[in-house]
C-alpha cells in the first residue's frame, strides 16, 4: 500500500494570502513578518498567492518573487491607495494629491471606503483563484479575506499581528470603524493567530473571542529577514571613536512605541553621564513632540534623529550601538530586538511587549519606569562584562528564534482546517 501511494507526488497546499505591505516596500514589522513566513511555508511546500492592496513599482503588476531557496510566491497586486499605517486623515490627504477626474470611480471617497473596495477585489480574486485555504494579515486585509471565503466557502486564517487597542497605547482613544473590522474578521475565521500571548489576552478580553479559538505564534527572524551590512553613517563611528556610548531607539515614531519615555530616559542618564549619545531611528506622528521634548529637557545636543533607515543603513545603525532599547507601551511582539540581538547588540525591552515572553538574555523594564530605564542604560555602559554577556548569549538565542519555527506551527494549524485537493 505505502509503495503504491509513493507513485503520486504530495500535494501542495494552495493559500491564498491576503496583506498590504511586503519588503522592500514596508514600512514596519508586518512587511517583514509576511517575507519570512511566506518564504518559510514556501519552504515546507506551499503554494502562496499574496494578494497586494496597491501596485508597487517591482517588475510587473503579478511580480513574481524568487526567494533565496528557490521557491517562488506569487505577488498579485490591486490598485489601491491603502499602505501600513494608513490613518483616516493621511488617507484624504494621499488621495488628494491625486491628478486626473473621476477619482470616485477608482479610489474610495475615505478610507473605509477603501477598505471595503479591497474587501470586493478579495472575492473577484477568490473566484478566479485555485487555492485550499484563505490567510489574511491585520485589519486591512480581514475584509478581503472575508468576502473571499463567503464566495468560495474555504476555511479561512486571520493574523493578527496589532490590535487597535495596541495602535492606541490602550482603551482610549480607539476607532470604532477600525475595532468592528478587527472583530468581524476574527468571528468569521476559523482560526485567529496572535504573535504573542499577550495579544491573544486582548482578543479574548476585548474582543470576545473564544480563547480556545485562538492560537500563539511568534515570530521570528533568519538571514533573509535580517538587515545586512554596509558601511555607512560615518559620524557614528567618530561619535563611538570620541568616547560615546551609543544608545538606540528604532521604530515608528508613535504612541505606541514609547519614544517619549525614551526621551525622558535620556535625561536622566545625562545627568549622570553625560557620554552618552541617543539615536532615534524612525518616522512617525510624534516626530515634533519627541523633537521638542528633547529641547525642553534641555537634552537636543545628545540626541540624534535619523529618519527612516532600511538595509545597509539600519545594519550599520544596529552595530554601532552600545544597547538598543524598544520601550514599547503596547507592542505586539516586536521584532526590532532580534534584529539588534542577532548582530550581537544588547538589548533593552519593556515588559509590555510579546517578545519578552520568549526572549532571556534581554534587560526587561516597564515602558512607564523611566527611572529602572535609566539605571539599567547606566548599568549596562559601566560594565563591560554585562555587556559582553549579553551580546554574547543574546546573539545565540536571536539564531533560535526562526521563522521555519514559526512555519512549522502555522504549517501544522493550516492543515488541521484544510487538506490539499
Amino acid at each position: 500500500m505505502l509503495a503504491f501511494l509513493s507513485i503520486f507526488p504530495a500535494m501542495k497546499m494552495r493559500i491564498l494570502m491576503f496583506g498590504w505591505e511586503f519588503p522592500p516596500y514596508n514600512s514596519g514589522g508586518l512587511g517583514v513578518a509576511c517575507l519570512g513566513l511566506t518564504r518559510a511555508l514556501a519552504a515546507r511546500g506551499a503554494d502562496i498567492t499574496f494578494v497586494m492592496p496597491r501596485k508597487l513599482d517591482v517588475s510587473s503588476p503579478w511580480a513574481r518573487i524568487i526567494f533565496a531557496d528557490g521557491k517562488n510566491i506569487l505577488t498579485r497586486s490591486v490598485n489601491s491607495l491603502l499602505s501600513p499605517y494608513l490613518t483616516t486623515r493621511s488617507y484624504a490627504y494621499k488621495r488628494s494629491r491625486l491628478d486626473g477626474p473621476n477619482m470616485d470611480g477608482i479610489y474610495g471617497h475615505d478610507l473605509m471606503a477603501e477598505v471595503l473596495r479591497y474587501a470586493a477585489m478579495g472575492g473577484e480574486i477568490a473566484k478566479e483563484e485555485q487555492f485550499d485555504i484563505i490567510y489574511a494579515h491585520d485589519w486591512l486585509a480581514f475584509g478581503a479575506g472575508m468576502e473571499a471565503k463567503r464566495v468560495s466557502g474555504k476555511p479561512l486564517v486571520v493574523h493578527v499581528h496589532a490590535t487597535e487597542f495596541d495602535r492606541c497605547g490602550g482603551p482610549l482613544g480607539i476607532n470604532k470603524d477600525v475595532y468592528d473590522i478587527e472583530r468581524a474578521g476574527m468571528e468569521a475565521a476559523d482560526v485567529v493567530i496572535a504573535v504573542s500571548q499577550l495579544t491573544k489576552n486582548i482578543i479574548v478580553n476585548n474582543y470576545g473571542i473564544p480563547s480556545e479559538k485562538v492560537r500563539v505564534v511568534y515570530n521570528g527572524i533568519d538571514e533573509t529577514t535580517a538587515p545586512s551590512g554596509g558601511g555607512g553613517l560615518p559620524r557614528l563611528r567618530a561619535l563611538k571613536a570620541s568616547g560615546y556610548s551609543l544608545v538606540l531607539f528604532l521604530g515608528r515614531i508613535t504612541l505606541q512605541k514609547g519614544p517619549d519615555y525614551f526621551i525622558r530616559a535620556a535625561k536622566r542618564v545625562l545627568e549622570r553621564n553625560p557620554k552618552v549619545m541617543f539615536i532615534l531611528s524612525g518616522s512617525g506622528d510624534m516626530d515634533k513632540r519627541v523633537m521638542e521634548l528633547a529641547a525642553s529637557l534641555g537634552i537636543a545636543d545628545h540626541v540624534i534623529f535619523t529618519g527612516f533607515l532600511q538595509g545597509a543603513e539600519r545594519h550599520e545603525v544596529y552595530a554601532a550601538a552600545d544597547l538598543f532599547v524598544m520601550p514599547s507601551v503596547s507592542e505586539p511582539f516586536g521584532i526590532t530586538p532580534l534584529e539588534a540581538m542577532r548582530l550581537g547588540t544588547p538589548v533593552l525591552i519593556s515588559k509590555q511587549s510579546g517578545v519578552s515572553e520568549i526572549v532571556r538574555h534581554a534587560l526587561k523594564t516597564d515602558f512607564w519606569d523611566v527611572d529602572e530605564m535609566a539605571n539599567q542604560i547606566l548599568a549596562l555602559i559601566k560594565f563591560p562584562g554585562l555587556r559582553q554577556t549579553l551580546s554574547n548569549n543574546g546573539s545565540a538565542e536571536a539564531e533560535t528564534i526562526t521563522w521555519a519555527e514559526a512555519a512549522q506551527k502555522l504549517d501544522g494549524i493550516v492543515h488541521e482546517f484544510a487538506s490539499p485537493v
